[in-house]
């Protein structure tokens, strides 16, 4: 079957200059990173010509002088560019966690912009279908986090445009923390939710075209007719900086590129009763909540888990979980980023706060789960294992994604 179904995606995915040209040519290696936008403009937005376009975004979808890709479509005659599609956090990012911007008329170009948050299947393809488009484009900048959202708005809006007769273009940015493994558990289909639609690993190394790819070839219904206008000058290895491009925080509590190194371990932390560090300068790097000491520090550097140091740390958030109090625990410093393995330290740090720390606690909607994918994790802390035992645990179901995996990677 699996065989079957990919023949049939290699007949419904065009073949074009743009997706199909190797993006690790020897010569590639020697110029600068473009991105799918920019390699889209350069051709003259040929693959979108004649088409009625929309495109979901928000405010990580920027030129390389930081001009919205909206605002250089629209003034551009040849793109016809009629909608705007918003995920979480909104179009223009007005929006905190957990929020959005809803429907409204953008000021700066007066396009419609349309909401996507929370909308899926047949409603957002009804969306897709009232806003009058032929062609759905996506451009949004991911972390390599399965329980980031803008992937799980990615698949749903591939889901959609396929049910609704659209076609779907994805323009490929940069994997900030580097697409050289996928890494952590593997979510359990009975545990999916907006924070993980699909079995794949925590840390997935994968960019958002490759996802493309794998959400056509392994996990939609019916494929969508897909291109993905791929990258050159990016090679798996790479950390955001090599980049060159301006870094736009993807959501509010994602300042960084620091964070994103970070986030696919110590995300967990939403499943606790301690501070993530929202309302903080340094979200998710620093962790903590009242009556934690130096402690936690210590027994976490004890660990000695590759490529990090733990400082103890004190923080009063101005928002979220413990707002306005001062809080102890740990900051995060990573000192050799090519070592570091955030899923690892992220359950180093779970294991040693629960050991440590009398007052800890899941969260009581066991939100943990959601993040992780299954009891797994939170069973194996609760039974008193160690860093190890809980790593082992998804030892076989990230080997066998892995493989999947391996079949959609687009980069050397």
């Amino acid at each position: 079957m699996r065989l079957s179904r990919r023949a049939l995606l290699a007949a419904t995915t065009a073949a074009t200059s743009l997706s199909s040209a190797s993006p690790a040519s020897a010569a590639d290696r020697h110029r600068k990173l473009r991105t799918g936008f920019e390699r889209l403009a350069a051709d003259g937005y040929a693959l979108l010509d004649g088409q009625r376009v929309g495109i979901v975004t928000n405010p990580t979808g920027i030129t390389r002088d930081a001009r919205h890709i909206v605002d250089v479509m629209h003034a551009d005659p040849r793109v016809n560019l009629v909608a705007v599609f918003g995920p979480e956090h909104g179009f223009r990012g007005t929006a905190q966690a957990g929020g959005s911007e809803g429907r409204y008329d953008d000021p700066a170009t007066g396009l419609p912009v349309y909401d996507t948050y929370l909308k899926s299947g047949r409603p957002l393809a009804d969306v897709f279908t009232a806003s009058g488009v032929d062609t759905v484009v996506f451009d949004i900048q991911d972390v390599g986090a399965r329980f980031y959202t803008y992937i799980w708005t990615l698949y749903d809006c591939m889901e959609a445009a396929q049910l609704a007769g659209k076609r779907f273009v994805v323009l490929d940015r940069p994997n900030p923390v580097t697409g050289r493994s996928a890494e952590g558990p593997v979510l359990h289909k009975e545990f999916a939710t907006f924070v993980g639609r699909q079995p794949i690993s925590q840390a997935h190394g994968m960019t958002v075209a490759e996802l493309a790819r794998l959400f056509n070839g392994e996990f939609l219904t019916a494929p969508v007719a897909l291109d993905t206008v791929l990258m050159t000058g990016w090679r798996r290895a790479d950390f955001y900086d090599a980049a060159g491009l301006p870094w736009v925080p993807p959501s509010p509590n994602m300042p960084t590129p620091d964070t994103a190194l970070v986030y696919a371990g110590t995300c967990l932390f939403e499943g606790t009763n301690l501070s993530e560090g929202r309302g903080t300068t340094r979200p998710f790097e620093l962790l903590g909540a009242e009556g934690i000491d130096g402690r936690w520090a210590a027994a976490a550097n004890e660990l000695g888990l590759p490529g990090v140091y733990f400082r103890e740390a004190y923080f009063a958030p101005t928002f979220s979980k413990f707002q306005g109090k001062t809080v102890g625990g740990v900051q995060i410093h990573v000192h050799d980023r090519a070592a570091y393995d955030p899923v690892r330290t992220g359950i180093g740090l779970l294991v040693t706060a629960k050991r440590g720390w009398a007052g800890f606690a899941w969260r009581s909607d066991n939100w943990i789960d959601k993040l992780t994918g299954s009891p797994q994790v939170r069973t194996a802390i609760d039974a008193g294992a160690g860093v190890d035992e809980v790593v082992a645990g998804w030892r076989e179901e990230l080997a066998a994604f892995r493989r999947t995996r391996k079949e959609y990677l687009l980069y050397r």
